[in-house]
């Protein structure tokens, strides 16, 4: 069972420069790539007035009801779809929609998600290995416990160390490839208590939680979140019109470092005019505000 938040528990991230970098005007077509609780969306809504289509996209059916509940009223014609932003052109091509004039994309994960999806995402309580995006989890599904339990001592250290930055990645992996020869580890507050038990004293007692790039680490894994991240960002970039803008809020050195590059790639042969020529970082008032603000970074394009 999934359990939708409250509204007001969801705060979106640099919303007011997000807002003013897309510049969306009345009667646009929209795409907000990373739908989650509608935060973004219902103040572009406002911007695209009666006259104007918000698409918005999620694999969380949960966040889906969540956005409906909160644009249901809003000016625009609104379309939600449960749908991985990998396969955004699929989506509009079913809408009958070619192209697009604003494309959002928050790639942090909600507070939804982290709190009450109960599908792993957090290691404060106990909840099932899944960490999976959508809330569609079938037989074929990868999850994190397949990946904790499955795969080699190597290929684990490896994604814990390039997809997390965690410098006992090593130690880590070999303390998890031990634990499940005694078992399978299925759950979050065992993984955390193996990773917590494989690093050294002072490392635990750090402010942040001793198992946060692990957990980080298996979830960009499970989800193919950077593979997804190209993907999408290509195919939005084809679905804009000409003078059309899109906007990545990403939340991680390897995402920022895609985006950071693909809107380079545009920007060759003059097909596109990149907006930020450095990101847009929360102010120290957002981040006071709310911490998960604090690794934000804003990239704008128009095309």
């Amino acid at each position: 069972m999934f359990i939708r938040m409250a509204q007001d528990k969801h705060t979106p991230v640099l919303l007011q420069e997000t807002i003013e970098l897309l510049d969306s005007k009345k009667g646009d077509t929209v795409l907000d790539a990373t739908v989650g609780a509608g935060g973004h969306s219902l103040e572009i809504a406002n911007r695209i007035g009666a006259s104007g289509a918000l698409i918005g996209l999620d694999q969380d059916q949960s966040a889906l009801d969540a956005s409906l509940d909160k644009l249901g009223k809003a000016g625009p014609r609104i379309i939600l779809l449960r749908e991985n932003f990998r396969n955004l052109d699929k989506a509009l091509e079913s809408l009958g929609i070619k192209e697009v004039d604003r494309i959002i994309f928050d790639l942090g994960m909600s507070s939804m998600d982290i709190e009450s999806s109960g599908r792993g995402f957090s290691f404060n309580r106990d909840e099932p290995l899944l960490m999976t995006l959508s809330s569609e989890v079938t037989p074929e599904t990868l999850t994190a416990k397949d990946v904790v339990n499955s795969w080699g001592e190597e290929s684990l250290a490896d994604i814990i160390y390039g997809f997390g930055g965690e410098q006992f990645s090593r130690r880590i992996a070999k303390a998890i490839v031990e634990e499940r020869e005694r078992g399978p580890i299925e759950n979050t507050l065992k993984l955390a208590e193996i990773v917590t038990s494989a690093v050294p004293d002072w490392y635990r007692k750090r402010k942040l939680h001793p198992a946060t790039k692990t957990f980080q680490a298996i979830r960009i894994a499970v989800n193919d979140e950077l593979g997804a991240l190209k993907e999408g960002i290509d195919k939005g970039w084809a679905s804009l019109k000409k003078g059309g803008r899109m906007a990545v809020i990403s939340f991680h050195e390897l995402e920022d470092r895609i985006v950071k590059n693909k809107f380079k790639e545009y920007g060759k042969n003059f097909e596109a005019k990149i907006i930020t020529k450095k990101p847009v970082v929360p102010q120290r008032e957002e981040v006071l505000e709310n911490p998960r603000s604090r690794s934000a970074k804003l990239r704008a394009i128009e095309k």
